[in-house]
């Protein structure tokens, strides 16, 4: 993320005040500063609370249909926040109105872990772009730019040019493709991981191998498929902050 100086309006609607607490505890101790404000219920979280925040959490606790009141004033909003349905069921299933679902923490170390890497969908992200076509590399600075996470986005040519740029300088993802002159994406990240750089690395083709998929998620990076599409982009970012992706971004 960007050394930029930011901060961020987080709601939290539970009808528990011990899971409120929780988060607020846990917010409290994240490095960028965070405005917390809490609802235990529908219509406190949808007056007014949703125009104030950057990201909301929800308790599946509350009925559909609150949950489903909630994320609508969200959307209402003309800068919406980020919904994350929270739930303590793994195999949990719809009706899922919210942005992102996610496990629901309960101690304090969880719900600080869990904290650090989800709010990453409303924080700046620096962005490296691989690939060896300018056309390519210009289609997905255009795709992420449609996506609802922020970027700062650069670019590089090939393997080895993009080893020397993280080297010199900091990088939160990289968007590598697989099909390149020297270095291939697969050598390129696991080069990076023999460096020990922590990075988030998704591997782009336009290859329809599904070993290739395999491999790629087997050394920790997201795979996509070329063409792909911003919610695309959004599932596997999602996947790293520890989110499921429901709802894309509206078209």
């Amino acid at each position: 993320m960007t050394d930029e100086l930011l901060s961020l309006r987080v709601a939290v609607v539970s009808k528990s005040k011990e899971a409120c607490d929780l988060f607020q505890h846990a917010l409290s101790t994240v490095a960028v500063p965070i405005e917390v404000q809490t609802a235990d219920g529908a219509a406190a979280a949808s007056n007014g609370l949703c125009a104030r925040a950057d990201l909301i959490y929800i308790d599946d606790a509350f009925e559909p249909a609150d949950i489903a009141r909630i994320v609508a004033a969200a959307r209402a909003q003309r800068n919406p926040p980020f919904t994350v349905l929270l739930s303590d069921k793994e195999d949990r299933v719809g009706p899922f109105h919210a942005d992102a679902l996610a496990g629901k923490p309960t101690q304090l170390d969880n719900a600080r872990r869990f904290i650090e890497r989800s709010i990453r969908v409303r924080l700046p992200s620096r962005a490296l772009v691989v690939d060896d076509s300018p056309t390519m590399r210009g289609i997905v600075r255009k795709l992420l730019a449609r996506t609802r996470f922020p970027f700062d986005v650069s670019e590089a040519e090939a393997g080895f040019a993009a080893l020397k740029l993280i080297r010199e300088r900091a990088i939160d993802i990289i968007f590598l493709d697989y099909n390149m002159p020297g270095f291939s994406g697969l050598e390129t990240l696991s080069e990076l991981k023999r460096e020990k750089r922590r990075v988030d690395v998704v591997i782009m083709t336009s290859q329809a191998d599904q070993s290739l998929c395999d491999r790629a998620r087997e050394e920790g990076a997201g795979f996509l498929k070329k063409p792909f599409y911003p919610a695309d982009i959004e599932a596997v970012l999602c996947s790293f902050y520890g989110l499921r992706a429901l709802n894309p971004k509206p078209a």
